[in-house]
């Protein structure tokens, strides 16, 4: 494994929240990103925040088996769970380039399996995503109109 950049090497892509909750989500999934990223290892930080204003990371774990991979959600998700029990309101994540790409880190939405699980554990929440060009704050649900909705833990 290749030692992480120095997280100065790439641009935080919370300069560009407007929102002050997107910026501190955005930036603590840089900071984490930036200062553990691997190759093919470890490439997006996620920040998840709860109602107490509690901050939890995430990071992505990326595997041989592709289905055994961990995604930057859940593991924020995972982390907030085992250190509270407020009710999650936001996420961010924050991919970091591999050293032949072009471009710098940048705010990537939750794939749909991180939007039902979200929704399973922060719904309503929001989300920070790239709207036209510009990182804006969305409903979690505008992302996922049509989620599962089974019978095994009841009426939510």
């Amino acid at each position: 494994m290749s030692a992480a950049p120095v997280s100065g090497a790439v641009a935080d892509p919370s300069v560009r929240c407007a929102d002050p909750v997107a910026r501190r989500l955005v930036a603590a999934a840089f900071t984490q990103i930036a200062r553990v990223y691997v190759p093919e290892r470890h490439q997006i930080a996620a920040a998840v925040l709860d109602a107490d204003g509690g901050v939890h990371l995430g990071l992505h774990l990326d595997a041989m088996v592709g289905r055994a991979a961990a995604c930057a959600e859940s593991s924020a998700v995972s982390a907030a769970r085992l250190a509270t029990t407020a009710p999650l309101v936001a996420v961010a994540a924050v991919r970091y380039p591999k050293p032949s790409e072009k471009g710098g880190a940048r705010i990537v939405p939750p794939c749909g399996l991180c939007r039902e699980l979200l929704l399973d554990h922060g719904a309503p929440g929001i989300v920070a995503v790239i709207d036209a060009g510009v990182p804006a704050l969305v409903p979690l649900a505008d992302l996922l109109p049509h989620k599962y909705v089974g019978t095994k833990w009841g009426p939510q």
